[in-house]
């Protein structure tokens, strides 16, 4: 009987030991985007290793232009996301689904070349496609495109000189604007710190 306790202790403890041999070291990059640096905004996340396959993103945009090319272009956005890589985390081509808030004075696309403004938050969900590779040893270069529902609420003004601005939509609450586009992209370059 004492035999059959031992023996049974000692696989038990060889099991556990194989177990945690077989645990890998769970990485984490830390990434910025290189499209949008030029421009003078700021789009950087952290992405964490859950498993073999899987990984969570983690990322912010600022866009701190007060007026870009005559346009109000401020934008703060935060965005996390789930990601599943086919091949093993943070190799080769990727899935994620992804939701993020934002905040935003800006003028819309239809509005360029007016005094026109919006000001506002908005809510996402969505997916993203990617592929990410080793450009050195401990880099990546991540190339992504992601987009999906967009929920906008807002309110629109117009600059009136020389430093107002008045309402011009007579909305009693928000405006609410729900599209569905591109919101996530770009080329991050990723270092790993573990």
């Amino acid at each position: 009987m004492l035999k059959y306790k031992f023996l049974t202790g000692f696989l038990t403890l060889f099991l556990l030991g194989s177990l945690k041999a077989q645990e890998q070291e769970k990485s984490l990059y830390v990434k910025a985007n290189a499209l949008f640096i030029p421009i003078g905004v700021f789009n950087a996340g952290l992405e964490y290793q859950l498993n073999s396959k899987y990984t969570l993103q983690g990322d912010v945009f600022i866009s701190p232009w007060k007026s870009f090319a005559g346009n109000h272009a401020q934008i703060y956005m935060g965005h996390l996301e789930g990601r599943y890589y086919f091949k093993e985390a943070f190799k080769h081509w990727y899935i994620g689904i992804n939701g993020g808030l934002g905040l935003f004075d800006l003028t819309k696309w239809n509005y360029r070349g007016t005094e026109k403004f919006q000001r506002g938050f908005n809510v996402m969900a969505g997916a993203t496609v990617g592929y990410q590779f080793q450009w050195k040893e401990r880099w990546n270069i991540d190339v992504y495109l992601g987009g999906g529902t967009s929920q906008g609420f807002y309110h629109g003004y117009e600059s009136v000189p020389p430093d107002s601005f008045i309402r011009y939509d007579g909305a009693e609450g928000w405006n609410r604007s729900g599209e569905l586009i591109p919101y996530r992209g770009g080329i991050m370059i990723s270092y790993k710190l573990k």
